[in-house]
């Protein structure tokens, strides 16, 4: 029975670590998965110690705040390493917590796999080099993070992104467009602020000011907004009834109601890749404090932050951030995305955006990479996607196994320790 420690710190990196466990326990039942998470690690299957709602953080200022809890919580973890001797640590996104995770858990012996790994292709690329001598597998879910990683020295694997498994619609269209409030003859835009508190602190109040001045201009146009469960439905009814704009609160089917969408407005993060796959365009918006800001000018080295221009490698979606962040600019920006001609071109943008994301498996092979890594990998069956052809190396320290999917691209190898 494979013992697997997981560490996802905020509602994005849920859903995912919520993924793997899922499959993990698919692959192998017996497989127990345990650490902090939320509902979706919760209904997965895993053991939430630590519950992400007290726990989500971001930007450098933030960070320092949070400190004396962040501390707090790598003590516990060491506790529960030491407790439950798990057979590998996953940590999922959230890297300024769980890169410390990751060298506590090395000092003591546990592998550890890094899925959603730190930004390095956005930050200085010695980042990268940090993390490749603290974690023993990168699963690479972009192929340029693949080849920064590479190139740094880790030991990395191109899994590809697991939101191609992930975001699918469940309802019909009829009950998504209820689910949603769409009707027919309206236009709707979903305001997407984040899943953290701070993140709804400081985007929330200039997005309803924003839907306020776009229904001065286009009044046939209707506001919903998913609630994410890391946020209190009160604390979002206030601030909308503050604002006095209508807007409906929705909880859960998320990529129903994205697929059932005309625009988003939307806090830069993993939300505006999942709304890209859902065929549904975001004016991406970001304001933190300013000596976080002041910082991340003189770090990030691209030239977008929003992760459909990232994955383009070009501005298909506007971006507006810190002071450029003001309710007329978002209005501005909106109303144009909505424009026909403008909108044609966007759908084109996102498709390829969709297609550059991979082929679907990615969820499958991470959760194979982690029952490798946790000594888990010889009875391991590939099912989830369809095979094309699969070539069968051998070499002076291991069997190879490399597999290629229905289109005839590299989707992902399998080595086996020699012992003959």
């Amino acid at each position: 029975m494979a013992r697997i420690l997981i560490s996802a710190g905020e509602a994005s990196g849920d859903i995912h670590a919520a993924a793997v466990t899922r499959e993990l326990k698919n692959i192998a039942p017996d497989t127990e998965v345990f650490g902090m998470g939320g509902d979706c690690l919760r209904e997965a299957g895993g053991e939430v110690l630590f519950d992400i709602k007290e726990h989500g953080v971001m930007g450098f200022a933030e960070i320092v705040c949070k400190l004396p809890a962040l501390f707090k919580l790598k003590k516990a973890f060491a506790k529960v390493i030491e407790e439950r001797k798990p057979d590998c640590l996953v940590v999922v996104d959230y890297p300024g917590f769980n890169m410390r995770l990751a060298k506590l858990a090395k000092a003591k012996g546990i592998p550890v796999v890094s899925y959603i790994s730190p930004s390095a292709w956005a930050w200085h690329k010695s980042r990268a080099k940090s993390v490749a001598q603290i974690v023993n597998k990168v699963a690479a879910i972009f192929p340029f993070e693949y080849e920064v990683y590479k190139n740094a020295g880790a030991d990395t694997e191109f899994v590809g992104h697991p939101l191609v498994d992930i975001v699918k619609p469940h309802l019909s269209k009829e009950a998504a467009w209820k689910k949603a409030g769409k009707n027919a003859d309206r236009d709707l835009i979903l305001l997407l602020p984040g899943s953290r508190l701070m993140e709804i602190q400081k985007m929330l109040p200039t997005m309803l000011q924003a839907a306020k001045l776009i229904l001065k201009k286009r009044p046939d146009t209707d506001f919903t907004m998913p609630r994410a469960k890391t946020i209190p439905l009160k604390m979002l009814e206030d601030m909308v009834k503050a604002a006095g704009v209508p807007v409906k609160i929705i909880e859960g089917d998320n990529y129903d109601v994205m697929f059932s969408a005309d625009l988003a407005l939307a806090t830069s993060g993993t939300v505006t890749l999942e709304a890209a796959l859902c065929g549904l365009g975001s004016v991406i918006v970001y304001k933190t404090s300013p000596i976080t800001a002041f910082i991340a000018r003189r770090v990030i080295n691209i030239p977008n932050i929003g992760l459909p221009n990232i994955v383009a490698g070009k501005r298909i979606l506007p971006e507006l951030l810190q002071e450029e962040f003001t309710p007329e600019r978002l209005q501005q920006e909106a109303l144009a995305l909505l424009e026909p001609e403008r909108n044609t071109q966007m759908k084109k943008d996102l498709a390829y955006v969709s297609e550059r994301l991979g082929e679907p498996g990615a969820v499958h092979r991470v959760a194979e990479l982690v029952l490798r890594i946790a000594g888990r990998n010889n009875d391991i069956i590939f099912t989830n996607f369809e095979l094309y052809k699969t070539i069968y190396a051998q070499t002076d320290f291991c069997y190879v196994l490399y597999y290629y999917g229905s289109s005839g691209k590299f989707i992902y190898s399998l080595d086996y320790q020699r012992y003959d």
